[in-house]
């Protein structure tokens, strides 16, 4: 096991460095504004299992295999971050699953984004995140005793760094459908996507070239 001495230091770390912006926190705001809170549940089951795999990768050592094939990486985050970059737009123009659509007369809302594609969105963001793979190299290591299981060790601490995760994204999903509440009136529903809109073509150039 963990020693507690060092779970007193890595959790609140983890917690601090979860809580601050960045691309997988802001893509949850996002879907928080234009999906809601409990769809956007979907992308963080996405997320929480690119995020494993990347604290797990990291922590045994794998990592450096993604350094060995630089180009592929490249490719991965810049069609990733295309991706995104493409719905940000749909959702400025207010086209799209993505998009917070008008109600119509008969009080339908449209088709929203499938369970599958807000998955996806998350699973990539957390696995194409170059930032995220030198955070995770940098912060695990000096956790680990190599004179214990390190199977046990990492398991703990990926647990820790998941539930630590997922309430971070439900904090930054709330955040997003309260602001929808705010600005949800049908008058300002097109304001409410380009807001969004922006925000994820954010998301997609960060990844892209970040």
């Amino acid at each position: 096991m963990i020693k507690l001495s060092l779970l007193s230091v890595f959790v609140p770390t983890f917690l601090m460095v979860s809580l601050t912006p960045g691309l997988c926190m802001t893509l949850a705001m996002v879907l928080g504004m234009t999906q809601g809170v409990r769809r956007a549940l979907w992308m963080m089951l996405g997320e929480l299992a690119g995020v494993g795999v990347v604290a797990i990768a990291a922590g045994a050592g794998m990592a450096a295999v993604m350094l060995r094939y630089p180009d592929f990486f490249t490719l991965f985050k810049w069609v990733g971050g295309a991706y995104l970059v493409y719905l940000g737009l749909m959702m400025w123009r207010s086209r799209g699953r993505m998009a917070i659509p008008d109600m119509n007369a008969s009080g339908n809302l449209g088709r929203q984004a499938s369970r599958s594609t807000l998955a996806m969105q998350g699973f990539v963001t957390a696995i194409a995140n170059p930032k995220g793979w030198a955070f995770f190299i940098a912060l695990l290591p000096p956790f680990l005793d190599t004179s214990r299981p390190l199977a046990l060790q990492l398991a703990v601490l990926v647990a820790i760094i998941l539930t630590i995760e997922f309430g971070a994204l439900l904090v930054y999903a709330t955040g997003g459908q309260a602001l929808r509440h705010v600005l949800g009136k049908s008058r300002n529903v097109r304001l409410l996507n380009r807001i969004a809109g922006s925000m994820m073509v954010g998301v997609g150039l960060w990844l892209a070239i970040g």
